[in-house]
């Protein structure tokens, strides 16, 4: 649980430190772990300009943080940021290549993006999301901006019925009002998929619920990186204050 993990961060000896990328060769480092974790471990067909880093071209108008390892000086956790004036300047959010987002129009000049997160694999118990969690903070708090949106990604592994079961799961709880509703270009045939009454909720989508996320609609199939998406907004006004004291303490 994410408030378990919290508890868990006070006591560990290793802090980590957090900071946004400063020079291309930082994010050539964020590049890198996430070609490590999306192409290496999880297998997905990254169309890259240079194999081993994961490129697109969104990351040229994003700012990317990052959380190092203090022993290592290895970058062992990223999120990129893409703020609401370079996404005008871009022409898009990346989450509209994989749902209409007509709906959030209005919000278009206060919503931040979130993407290509990832933890390196030998640092996913806790410590590394609660600083990126931590440095969003700090990110939004500097930034004045009012909503975070982003796809959260759900394995395929098993063809899909686990994140139809989180799906059916999370629309009773946690769906968005109807004026914030968004809607798959390639939805995922939930029709087709069993209902998983216990579904295995991935931890960052646990804790985005926790923050006080909405979730905006039926997932998409992402078939590059073999996902369902889930699309998520965050009304900072929505943030849990405890959890929000929390990361702000540590940005």
């Amino acid at each position: 649980m994410l408030q378990e993990r919290i508890g868990q961060e006070g006591k560990t000896r290793k802090q980590f430190h957090v900071a946004m990328a400063r020079h291309q060769d930082e994010v050539r480092e964020a590049q890198r772990l996430r070609w490590k974790v999306f192409a290496e471990e999880l297998g997905a067909r990254l169309a890259t300009p240079e194999p081993g880093l994961d490129i697109d071209l969104y990351d040229a108008h994003c700012e990317h943080l990052l959380v190092r390892d203090p022993d290592s000086g290895e970058v062992v956790g990223t999120y990129r940021i893409l703020s609401p004036v370079a996404a005008k300047r871009l022409g898009s959010y990346y989450s509209e290549s994989e749902f209409d987002l007509t709906r959030l129009q209005h919000l278009r000049p206060r919503m931040v993006e979130l993407g290509r997160s990832c933890v390196h694999p030998e640092h996913r118990s806790g410590g590394v999301i609660t600083h990126l969690w931590a440095g969003l903070a700090g990110y939004m708090l500097k930034s004045g901006h009012d909503y975070l949106i982003g796809c959260a990604s759900i394995g395929m592994a098993d063809g899909g019925h686990n994140a139809a079961g989180i799906w059916h799961a999370t629309r009773q709880t946690h769906l968005a009002p109807i004026e914030w509703r968004v809607f798959p270009r390639c939805p995922l045939p939930l029709e087709s998929l069993e209902r998983n009454p216990a579904p295995m909720v991935p931890p960052l989508i646990k804790g985005y619920l926790r923050l006080g996320a909405y979730v905006c609609g039926e997932p998409a199939w992402d078939p590059d990186f073999n996902t369902a998406d889930l699309p998520i907004l965050l009304p900072m006004k929505n943030l849990n204050p405890a959890y929000a004291r929390h990361f702000l303490k540590q940005a």
